[in-house]
């Protein structure tokens, strides 16, 4: 049945552009670097009880807000330098430094202020090898990782670093210098990143092919990829076990946090396992559901971990 032109409603599809403050929340990788806020936290919290202080009294929240200060203008530089690669990956293409809605100077500025701001305020308000430490970070992740991404799968890696470098220097603005303890937290967070990294390269490795980003999972051919992506996941995987272990062996913990890593890390390294199923045929779409349900495991462990070490940190049982 035909309708007039002045009956019928034609519905016009109208696009919400993002607010600035949920840009700057795109910009400063809000999920991401809340993830780094809360390995900081951990160390912090333990290196106050190694000091016999209150966790949390103002010197460690002020310390945390520089952490965050440090963290958000990492990721600012990291998306500017990041911006032609990620306009060609449809899950980064709307970010605001690739759109314009944020331009380049602004981003720069953003960036380069908060990295040194935040690590003199840290040097300033806790010592000044919390605020070198933070300085050192934010530059090997924006001036190293970054680049080498389209360089090498090394980067990955290499990238592993800076990131693992937030508990200890969480631990480092309680106490003012490196002890083993922090090392070994250090060493939780490096050794859990690769089969997280992992999952995520395998999730979204049509993308960052594209996007010009090089990964285990995106060398070819593809059966070579599922094969470096799965041994990698799966030799960190069993390495976190000892790993994990460790702050128990240093006295940080006692033996109710042990036996919770123990059964955490074995769960984490089931879904590794179930992860490795993808070499029967990496191009099938259950190696992505596979992938993902890592993924999950991976931000769910790592939490709980934390807790666990945080509940019963220097023997004490509080559950």
């Amino acid at each position: 049945m035909a309708h007039s032109a002045a009956t019928v409603e034609i519905p016009v599809e109208t696009k919400v552009e993002p607010s600035l403050l949920s840009d700057y929340a795109t910009l400063f990788k809000f999920r991401v670097s809340t993830m780094v806020i809360i390995t900081a936290a951990a160390g912090l919290y333990l290196g106050d009880l190694r000091s016999g202080l209150s966790p949390f009294h103002p010197e460690s929240l002020y310390a945390l807000a520089g952490i965050t200060i440090v963290t958000a203008g990492s990721s600012a530089l990291n998306q500017a330098l990041e911006r032609r690669s990620d306009a060609r990956m449809p899950r980064t293409a709307r970010r605001p430094m690739v759109t314009g809605r944020i331009s380049l100077p602004h981003g720069l500025i953003l960036g380069f202020l908060a990295i040194f701001l935040g690590s003199l305020w840290l040097a300033i308000e806790t010592n000044l090898l919390t605020g070198t430490l933070t300085l050192l970070t934010a530059t090997s992740y924006v001036a190293i990782y970054t680049p080498l991404k389209r360089i090498t799968s090394l980067n990955t890696f290499i990238g592993a670093f800076p990131g693992a470098l937030p508990p200890l220097i969480g631990w480092t603005a309680a106490r003012g210098l490196i002890e083993w303890p922090a090392v070994a937290l250090f060493a939780m967070i490096f050794v859990w990143q690769f089969p997280h990294f992992m999952a995520i390269g395998w999730m979204y490795r049509d993308e960052y092919r594209h996007g010009g980003i090089r990964l285990a999972a995106t060398q070819q051919p593809i059966t070579w990829a599922a094969r470096s992506t799965v041994f990698q996941a799966l030799f960190y995987a069993v390495l976190m076990l000892p790993v994990a272990l460790w702050p128990s062996f240093l006295h940080l913990t006692g033996m109710p946090y042990t036996i919770a890593a123990t059964i955490l890390t074995l769960g984490y390294l089931w879904y590794t396992i179930k992860f490795a199923s993808i070499l029967r045929d990496p191009s099938s779409p259950d190696s992505r559901v596979q992938a993902r349900n890592l993924l999950k495991a991976s931000v769910i462990y790592l939490p709980l971990l934390l807790g666990a070490m945080i509940l019963n940190a220097q023997g004490r049982v509080w559950f």
